[in-house]
């Protein structure tokens, strides 16, 4: 009985450290960037989301549609909600956005990502794990939030 409570209390520290490391591995690296004027394409892994790709149904959400004319002040407000929400913005342009958030528990850094396409008049967002497979759909709750905050920000 005391074998299998200490193999059983190893494992549990083992699997500590492990989430522990990756937390640290994740801190490294940065958001994926525009490809081709576009948020890149979710990996084979359920830890991101992505209103680019209608086609990749298993990371598909929708994007932020922009209900006024105006929207000189689109980034800036999705700045304000993305920093009230926790997150640090790492790059700001004209049209794009990366910010990354840092979980409390282990240190995971997640990417967080918005690109306003003035021609559909939408926010196209993406939100992705830095490293491991699965978020627990951590993604895809907080693009759903930012977007959610987002839309009671300008109405």
């Amino acid at each position: 009985m005391k074998k299998g409570l200490l193999i059983f209390i190893f494992i549990i520290i083992a699997i500590v450290i492990l989430l522990l490391v990756f937390g640290q591995i994740s801190k490294s690296g940065n958001a994926a960037g525009l490809v081709k004027g576009k948020l890149l394409k979710c990996p084979a892994k359920p830890n991101c989301v992505c209103s680019e790709q209608k086609e990749d149904t298993d990371h598909y959400i929708d994007p932020i549609i922009l209900s006024r004319e105006n929207t000189e002040d689109t980034l800036r407000i999705l700045k304000e909600v993305i920093q009230d929400s926790g997150g640090v913005v790492q790059t700001e342009t004209d049209t794009y956005l990366s910010a990354s958030f840092t979980s409390s528990v282990f240190g995971f850094t997640d990417d967080f990502e918005a690109r306003v396409d003035s021609t559909q008049n939408v926010i196209h967002v993406r939100s992705a794990s830095r490293v491991g497979y699965s978020d627990l759909g951590v993604n895809k709750k907080r693009a759903e939030l930012i977007k959610e905050l987002f839309e009671k920000s300008v109405n």
